[in-house]
């Protein structure tokens, strides 16, 4: 790490805690227990969100009433990490549990692994709705920080359950929620041998795992690994098959397919549920998302995300810029292309999606900077104008300008959350230290709330209580 990025590292962590003391008419505690008090108002949602600056979780709630009120405190107990040596990656939550996943910068020998954290708020169905208790402040619940946990770079959840990678392991994790709930530390999470090098995956039903090497032209280029979950000790893959194209970035399953991202476009293969194939019976099948106008190189994506039946991405720059739709339910799932006009230097984040309370389908796609010093955007695309939960005619409803990103490497994007109703998102600006509160009920933005750091990866979790 050169000196002058540390020096600008240590410049960070002392303007965030200048930020912070600055800031404090306009940001309370959320583990004060009188800061409800504080104000008159409703609680809308509690968020979490990673300090950049700090390598830190930090949480708060989000209030509305005659003025609104964004709260921030570090989580208590969370590991110190070393800034200098070490990264927080993605999270994901899952029954009221929380992972973070923790990568260092010498191939997991320093120290990395996970963190799950208690969210502390649970839901109560009452027939149409949930009523939202927040119970507790969070806490660590397990983890787990060592030399031998393959410094993680990708998680995900599927079927409620965690998977996590462990890269320089050649294999990933899975861990049950229920498991992280019992808190025996040593007792979580099962280890299974597949994938390699920047591992992403694919699981379906906790029954089978495809887990990818990123070898864009070496001897495992375009590799997969079908992992059977049923057989843990097996020490091996059941299989494993080659795409087209090296350097898979991405997959994720829906419709029992897997859809992944190679150098080349999208590839797809029919989800072999029990792991009892072959290679020769791993039929792949590509779709083509066409070439660079400048350079003549196959335009591919670099992450998926699902909304029911329906795998959504986004591909190009500049004037070829495009969110594109997949319907995975279908036969031989095509191209839907939307193209967005991306300003030259900034370039479309994976979006995010979410069922609004008034029944609208939004996705978000954040414009980030590439280079420069450049005005940054939140496009917002209304999934389904019609409502007949065929995506085909998504179209663009409004572009927002948004607050600095501070992007370096795969960190430092712009990050939002939703509220678990789908009535107000919460958008982090690593670049300003703020955070933003938009109402999905006419896309405006409601609050502007500096915390302070370099807040980006966001999660929320609970919603305003109903009354009865």
């Amino acid at each position: 790490m050169s000196s002058i990025y540390r020096q600008a590292r240590v410049s960070a962590i002392f303007w965030c805690e200048f930020l912070l003391l600055l800031s404090i008419h306009q940001i309370a505690r959320a583990d004060d227990p009188s800061h409800e008090n504080s104000v008159k108002g409703e609680r809308v949602t509690r968020i979490f969100w990673q300090d950049k600056s700090t390598e830190t979780l930090f949480w708060g709630e989000v209030f509305r009433g005659d003025s609104w009120l964004v709260t921030a405190s570090p989580v208590k107990g969370f590991p110190k990490l070393d800034v200098e040596r070490q990264d927080l990656v993605q999270m994901e939550q899952s029954e009221g549990r929380l992972l973070v996943g923790v990568r260092d910068n010498d191939s997991g020998k320093f120290q990395s692994g996970w963190i799950a954290v208690d969210m502390g708020v649970t839901a109560t169905s009452h027939g149409n709705h949930f009523d939202w208790s927040y119970n507790a402040s969070p806490s660590i619940h397990a983890s787990r920080l060592n030399a031998e946990q393959g410094n993680p770079a990708h998680l995900y959840t599927y079927d409620g359950h965690f998977y996590l990678a462990n890269d320089s392991r050649n294999g990933f994790t899975k861990l049950n929620p229920a498991d992280i709930r019992r808190g025996a530390t040593d007792s979580i999470g099962t280890f299974f041998q597949g994938g390699g090098q920047h591992i992403t995956l694919a699981a379906v039903k906790n029954n089978v795992c495809y887990s990818t090497w990123i070898d864009r032209d070496g001897p495992s280029r375009g590799r997969v690994d079908v992992v059977n979950l049923a057989t843990p000790n097996s020490g091996v893959p059941a299989y494993s098959f080659h795409l087209p194209t090296g350097g898979i970035h991405g997959a994720t399953a829906n419709s029992e397919k897997i859809f992944f991202a190679p150098a080349d476009g999208v590839c797809w293969v029919k989800a072999d549920l029990m792991a009892s194939g072959n290679a020769e019976k791993a039929e792949v099948h590509h779709v083509s998302l066409g070439k660079d106008s400048e350079t003549d190189e196959p335009l591919r994506t670099g992450a998926f995300v699902n909304h029911r039946n329906w795998v959504l991405f986004t591909t190009g720059k500049g004037e070829q810029s495009a969110l594109c739709l997949m319907d995975a339910s279908a036969a031989e799932p095509a191209i839907v292309r939307l193209p967005i006009n991306v300003p030259e230097g900034l370039s479309l984040v994976t979006p995010e999606v979410v069922l609004a309370a008034g029944g609208k389908r939004y996705a978000f796609l954040f414009q980030d900077r590439r280079d420069g010093d450049r005005q940054e955007f939140l496009t917002v695309v209304n999934l389904d104008p019609n409502g007949d939960r065929n995506l085909s005619d998504a179209t663009i409803v409004k572009t927002l300008e948004v607050g600095a990103s501070q992007v370096e490497g795969h960190s430092g994007h712009h990050g939002i959350a939703f509220d678990s109703e789908g009535r107000y998102a919460c958008i982090t600006n690593p670049g300003d230290g703020t955070i933003w509160v938009l109402t999905l009920k006419d896309l405006t933005i409601q609050f502007k709330s500096l915390v302070g750091g370099v807040p980006t990866a966001i999660n929320a979790i609970g919603a305003a209580s109903h009354h009865h």
